[in-house]
């Protein structure tokens, strides 16, 4: 087995890390990584970008995953990390991201791999929860009902959530609905209320199962 210490996923908080174990789990996928979270005190998404070109430097690391949100500009995020990657001596980055999530490797570096995810898809703007409600099933009624009430709520300023955390609130509102209401997104896929067999989850566990297994 390798050693997980040289096969990091870097990711933004524990809601990551817990969906990303349930998906592992869901389609036994071996131990093969360490999940690091940086410290809310190191500064967030852009530290954490910041300190890509560092951390590939590290001479004990093999292989390095960054999955980060794309917020609200996707293009703007993949030139972020795509800077670092180009300062770390992955020259030949393309210009934008694969949708089916990046690897690159450089022979002449400490770190021989290294792979982005962008939540949700590579290809739009959003987050983690963008991609959590990719694996609510699609014929799923409740969708409908969970956004009448929110635009409901919105239209009367009667909610205090940002507009930008509208599908947080879209998500946390539907697991409240659930058989076991207001499970975290982790447990409610090893609960089966979401579907790990969803064409996304499909293609964020290929990316991690080719990223990882050297």
């Amino acid at each position: 087995m390798s050693d997980l210490n040289s096969n990091i996923l870097l990711v933004e908080g524990k809601n990551d890390q817990h969906v990303i174990w349930a998906l592992c789990a869901s389609y036994q996928v071996s131990e093969l990584f360490q999940i690091e979270i940086p410290k809310v005190s190191e500064g967030g998404v852009e530290s954490l970008i910041d300190s890509i070109s560092t951390r590939i430097d590290r001479a004990d690391l093999r292989t390095l995953g960054i999955i980060v949100d794309a917020d609200n500009n996707l293009n703007q995020r993949w030139q972020q990390v795509r800077t670092q990657l180009m300062i770390a001596g992955f020259h030949d980055t393309p210009i934008n991201i694969p949708t089916s999530g990046l690897i690159v490797e450089q022979e002449n570096l400490y770190t021989k791999r290294v792979g982005i995810w962008i939540m949700p898809n590579n290809e739009t703007n959003g987050k983690l929860e963008d991609f959590v409600r990719f694996l609510i099933d699609d014929y799923d009624l409740l969708q409908h009902d969970v956004e009448q009430f929110l635009a409901q709520i919105e239209a009367q300023k009667h909610h205090k959530y940002r507009e930008v955390d509208h599908v947080k609130a879209f998500i946390h509102t539907w697991l409240a609905c659930q058989k076991q209401p207001g499970q975290p997104m982790g447990q409610a896929i090893t609960a089966k209320a979401l579907r790990s067999d969803s064409p996304i989850a499909q293609q964020f566990v290929s990316w991690l199962r080719q990223l990882f297994t050297l």
